[in-house]
């Protein structure tokens, strides 16, 4: 059973930074394509930012374009988002979540299995 825990959200003023952190349990990320999606109150979840198995190809949410950075650590399995230059628009609960394919990487629909999810608020 994959187990997937976020970590790293917060409080943060507009124009600031924040790491958030996705760890896995259960079964190496290795051979999952990740992503990191959010959801506001009232809105849809709606994704963020996605990264291949081996961390060679990263893709992005044009609202995050150029601020928000993905990673991973296939051997400590966790995923990271770099969040800089933060707005109040960003506000919401982030999560990570894994699939196997690429496919149609910004369809949450498509993932199997997600974590808890972590508040995100950005102050203006």
């Amino acid at each position: 059973q994959v187990q997937l825990v976020e970590s790293g959200g917060g409080l943060v003023q507009t124009g600031g930074s924040l790491r958030l952190s996705c760890a896995a349990s259960g079964r190496g990320i290795s051979t999952y394509f990740m992503g990191w999606f959010r959801q506001a109150p009232g809105k849809a979840r709606e994704f963020v930012a996605a990264i291949t198995r081996s961390g060679d190809g990263t893709y992005y949410a044009d609202s995050v374009k150029g601020r928000f950075t993905i990673s991973r650590d296939n051997a400590k399995n966790t995923v990271d988002l770099q969040m800089n230059s933060l707005k109040p628009e960003d506000t919401a609960v982030y999560y990570c979540a894994q699939k196997r394919t690429s496919y149609n990487y910004a369809a949450p629909a498509l993932y199997d299995y997600w974590g808890q999810g972590t508040q995100v608020t950005v102050s203006s």
